[in-house]
């Protein structure tokens, strides 16, 4: 078992959405002996995801990357990272760049944490699954197998194949997350979730718009995704930055596919309105790279151990627009 309470804890990304939510629920357990690296130059919106969070020490991503490179004592404190960093854009067209920020950063963090006897915890994506006609189970020998959709989930698969080859699987812990949505997450635009985007159309508004299906297998609105309240997935990786026995890839998600009309009518049930949504084209540059159906297999995790009861999706929207979307707050505030 790995004592978070001991040692300093590096989150990188640890100003976006997952990573604030990180420190977020380490606060919740008293703690604050952890640092957080990110990029904050003029993104006011996730600066506020840290206003209300205790902790020792902010280090911008490109200081954290030259202390790594130069194995510099500064980071001597360092028993625990959790590597959250990286561009997420689904839609990124820089293969060189993702290349650099998704897969050599990590790499980089990755040996240093393995040559220092740091648990290393990293960002993996389910978008390494393609379009899902594989399966989506996190045995890491099969990977082979997958072709993801896009550059991103690419720069991902690349370092999940990387560790593998390299032995590393048995000792660092990859986390593929599925479809993450709650508070702190304003800051990603047009790549937050589409609760956040559904409550702002329907304020301004009165309803909603969801993407059309243009394929037969699913009617427009009932394509599916594996969706994960931001609470349920701090729990489960703090389960895993703790349990360091337990190494290899694992699905983080619900386990149950809902369709994007549930999620919908979710939010209008929670805002006490009557649904009103519209269907829309989907844009003809994702339409080959769009995954119909998501649901984790997480077996494997509950196999570490974790044992803690998932929030469904009808409490966690009630929650996350009640208690943070209407009244303008953030997680600690």
């Amino acid at each position: 078992m790995h004592d978070l309470g001991e040692g300093v804890t590096l989150i990188t990304g640890g100003a976006g959405f997952i990573g604030s939510a990180i420190a977020w629920g380490l606060n919740n357990r008293n703690l604050n002996n952890f640092w957080l690296a990110d990029f904050l130059e003029g993104n006011p919106t996730k600066q506020r995801n840290l206003d209300a969070l205790s902790y020792q020490r902010y280090l911008d991503a490109g200081e954290l990357r030259e202390l790594v490179r130069t194995d510099s004592k500064d980071l001597s404190e360092v028993n625990t990272v959790i590597h959250l960093g990286a561009c997420s854009s689904t839609t990124e067209t820089d293969e060189n760049y993702l290349h650099d920020n998704n897969f050599l950063y990590t790499l980089e963090l990755c040996e240093w944490a393995l040559a220092n006897d740091a648990r290393f915890v990293y960002a993996s994506s389910a978008a390494t699954y393609g379009d899902g006609s594989a399966g989506m189970d996190d045995k890491t020998e099969e990977l082979d197998k997958f072709k993801p959709l896009n550059l991103y989930g690419w720069s991902k698969h690349k370092f999940d194949l990387h560790a593998r080859d390299e032995g590393f699987l048995s000792r660092i812990a990859g986390l593929k997350y599925f479809n993450v949505y709650g508070p702190n997450e304003e800051h990603k635009r047009d790549m937050r979730s589409v609760v956040s985007k559904a409550f702002s159309q329907i304020q301004e508004n009165g309803g909603m718009s969801l993407f059309r299906s243009h394929v037969p297998e699913y009617r427009d609105g009932e394509q599916q995704r594996d969706f994960l309240y931001v609470k349920d997935a701090v729990r489960m990786t703090l389960h895993l930055a703790e349990n360091d026995e337990f190494g290899g890839l694992y699905n983080l998600g619900c386990g149950k596919a809902r369709t994007w009309l549930d999620l919908a009518h979710a939010i209008f049930a929670a805002l006490d309105k009557d649904p009103d949504i519209t269907f829309v084209d989907m844009p003809e540059s994702i339409r080959d790279k769009y995954q119909y159906h998501t649901q984790a297999d997480i077996s494997k995790i509950r196999r570490t151990g974790y044992s803690d009861n998932l929030f469904d999706l009808e409490y966690a929207v009630a929650d996350y627009v009640r208690s943070y979307l209407l009244p303008d707050r953030y997680l600690g505030e």
